[in-house]
């Protein structure tokens, strides 16, 4: 990859080195009962050419990295999970296919709400008002975990996001436009429209975030 195009780089046993992306905060805005309906820039971080940005999760400086993976000798493990083709689940549709990748999912909520969720609606998406709200749910998901394909396509449809890294609250990295991720090893990750890398330290999926921000209580405060 060229120096002055934009790249994320994973450092062996350290943090992401970022080349050439802004670097924002992303907050769900959500509904009188605290279901999220969109995303909203709240915070304007940097527009720094290059930053490095913590990733075990124990900086005292979050987002960025200041050193405290040595002092704690954090390992990060990083591997390629392969191609979302093979790893995704197809759950069908009509009118439409939605796919599905578990093993990605950082459990940001925008894929149901109190009365229903896309598993339950896919079998009802001949309705197009379901067909609607389905595929506005999908693109919310940070990760890409959910993604769909119009009937007669063999090509997903995504939101038209540029290039840039959101810091979600309490939560991963989010990464748009096709950024490429480059492993220590120099293995360069799918390069995908949307993906979430971990910062908690947590996740056995590292780089990608698998969700584990929830189950340990992550907070970046």
């Amino acid at each position: 990859m060229a120096d002055d195009e934009p790249s994320i780089e994973c450092r062996p046993n350290g943090p992401l080195k970022v080349q050439g992306l802004p670097l924002t905060r992303k907050s769900p805005v959500v509904s009188e009962h605290g279901e999220p309906l969109s995303w909203q820039t709240s915070e304007e971080i940097t527009d720094k050419d290059r930053y490095f940005l913590c990733r075990c999760g124990l900086s005292s400086d979050k987002p960025y990295c200041d050193g405290t993976h040595k002092k704690q000798g954090w390992e990060a493990e990083d591997s390629d999970p392969g191609p979302y083709d093979d790893r995704a689940t197809t759950l069908g549709g009509f009118g439409l296919t939605v796919r599905d990748d578990r093993s990605i999912c950082v459990h940001a909520g925008f894929c149901g709400n109190r009365e229903t969720n896309v598993w339950d609606q896919v079998s009802h998406t001949g309705d197009t008002s379901v067909r609607v709200a389905v595929i506005a749910e999908i693109e919310h998901c940070p990760s890409g975990a959910l993604t769909w394909r119009p009937d007669g396509t063999d090509e997903d449809l995504e939101p038209d996001y540029r290039p840039g890294v959101g810091i979600v609250d309490d939560g991963p990295l989010w990464v748009t436009g096709g950024v490429p991720v480059a492993l220590p090893d120099g293995t360069v990750l799918e390069p995908r429209n949307r993906v979430t890398l971990c910062r908690c330290g947590a996740s056995a999926s590292k780089p990608l975030c698998d969700g584990q921000h929830k189950e340990i209580g992550f907070s970046d405060s």
